[in-house]
């Protein structure tokens, strides 16, 4: 087991109508290889500003982020945006899909910065391991919601991340589809990755292997 990521001590405020509301409290979080953390909670308590906390975009107000032994946020943007992508994935409710590229290019795309040279041979193969053959031409605006949520997996595995964050990634789909996600995120965990969770669905605790609940700006075992 590695250690892939580490938060210690990490708080986060924010200021409205003149009101400091603490979102985030004095958290750490151990995040290792072989990890599946499903990360529950209300509506505003506080798991998408976790996960980007985690990401390395946006600076806790005290604390600190480790990621594969670098202090996160003591590293300039341009290297810390480098490093989040070549070892970081990202799957989110709303895809955050190109509209005017095709089903290939969304998943290119995340191979932009690396200037990866393998890149086209490796979304060729997650293209066909998602089922996405017959769509790798197509425009998003084509594609039914259960094949832009593997279009969006596949990106976000492009570069061969150590970690995916996932904030909400079955919110827009139905059971069979939402089954896929959590299964090939429950693989990817299985071979050696770690998986971040922030869902509603019941259904992530079938394959998280820990299960968490953020309230009061703290983390608590389910």
């Amino acid at each position: 087991m590695i250690m892939i990521h580490q938060s210690k001590n990490i708080s986060k405020s924010f200021s409205k109508s003149g009101e400091v509301l603490k979102i985030i409290s004095d958290l750490s979080l151990e995040i290792n290889s072989g990890d599946f953390i499903s990360v529950e909670g209300r509506s505003g308590s506080g798991k998408s500003t976790l996960l980007l906390m985690l990401a390395g975009l946006l600076c806790p107000d005290s604390g600190k982020i480790f990621f594969k032994d670098d202090d996160l946020y003591s590293l300039s943007q341009a290297t810390r945006s480098l490093s989040r992508n070549s070892g970081i994935g990202f799957v989110f409710q709303q895809f955050h899909l190109l509209p005017f590229l095709t089903v290939k290019e969304n998943i290119l795309a995340a191979s932009i910065p690396s200037r990866r040279k393998d890149a086209g041979e490796k979304a060729s193969a997650l293209i066909e391991k998602f089922g996405l053959s017959r769509r790798a031409t197509h425009l998003p605006s084509e594609l039914s919601v259960g094949e832009r949520q593997r279009t969006a997996l596949a990106r976000a595995l492009l570069n061969d991340p150590v970690l995916i964050l996932a904030d909400e990634p079955t919110g827009n789909l139905d059971n069979d589809n939402s089954e896929t996600i959590f299964s090939h995120f429950a693989e990817f965990a299985g071979n050696g990755g770690a998986v971040v969770l922030v869902s509603h669905d019941d259904k992530s605790a079938k394959f998280a292997k820990t299960r968490l609940r953020l309230a009061d700006g703290k983390l608590l075992k389910v």
